[in-house]
């Protein structure tokens, strides 16, 4: 079997820490870069046995393609602190890793917002490229959205991922300010342009989209609180945009 390396990143993670730490602790390695974390993370990743990196942040592509470069091994499993590996996800890696057929693999994460399972919003159709063998690929460097890229074949995997993102309102709105700020800069950096009226028009169409045609409605009021949250970053983002062009 393929030896598997997994690579964490983290900043004041120590809520979330050990819950993803356990799930992945099988690996032949875990590899945790943090960015400067004042909390016990470290200390946490540490006593189950991690090898910890610490380095100032360069972005959240930068700083996972980072990670996976130190890593021993060329299967990467790249997760996130507020992530969780489910026992049947482990199973099939497992036997994938015996002899895989991709160079990367899409996995099915299901996401909680408040504690709450999303079945709807759009999240429903989330697969993010985590497991893949780097000889073909690597994570971007994008400064957030980050995905990995890879040169060939991508499987799937039905298997779930759980990520307990925002458990409060206020996980969310903090979240939401930071990403606006980096998104608005890529953005900006590229050349693009907004109105005011175009940064309220997006931010309704996000809201139209989720609520409505990825019936966010059928998930009751995380569904709209989600759906009303995720527009309303969508028009910071284009706001701030707008004020990085006046200046």
């Amino acid at each position: 079997m393929n030896k598997l390396s997994v690579t964490i990143i983290t900043k004041n993670e120590e809520k979330n820490i050990k819950r993803c730490l356990k799930s992945v602790k099988w690996a032949d390695e875990i590899i945790v870069v943090d960015s400067g974390s004042a909390d016990n993370t470290v200390k946490i990743c540490q006593d189950f046995g991690c090898r910890v990196i610490e380095r100032g942040w360069r972005g959240f592509g930068k700083t996972k393609k980072f990670a996976v470069d130190n890593a021993s091994y060329n299967w990467i499993f790249s997760i996130d602190a507020d992530e969780e590996m489910t026992k049947e996800l482990k199973t099939y890696i497992q036997k994938l890793l015996s002899k895989p057929k991709s160079r990367g693999y899409k996995i099915k994460r299901r996401s909680y917002y408040l504690g709450k399972k999303i079945k709807h919003c759009g999240w429903n159709r989330d697969y993010p490229l985590r497991l893949f063998n780097r000889q073909y690929g690597n994570f971007n460097e994008k400064i957030v959205h980050e995905s990995v890229e890879i040169n060939g074949d991508v499987g799937r995997i039905e298997s779930e991922l759980l990520h307990y993102t925002y458990p409060t309102i206020e996980s969310h709105i903090e979240r939401l300010a930071r990403y606006s700020v980096l998104s608005a800069k890529q953005k900006y950096k590229k050349g693009k342009k907004v109105t005011i009226t175009g940064a309220m028009t997006r931010g309704v169409i996000k809201f139209v989209k989720m609520y409505f045609f990825q019936l966010g409605f059928l998930d009751g009021k995380y569904g709209f609180l989600l759906s009303l949250n995720s527009s309303y970053g969508v028009f910071i983002k284009y706001l701030k945009l707008w004020e990085m062009n006046q200046k």
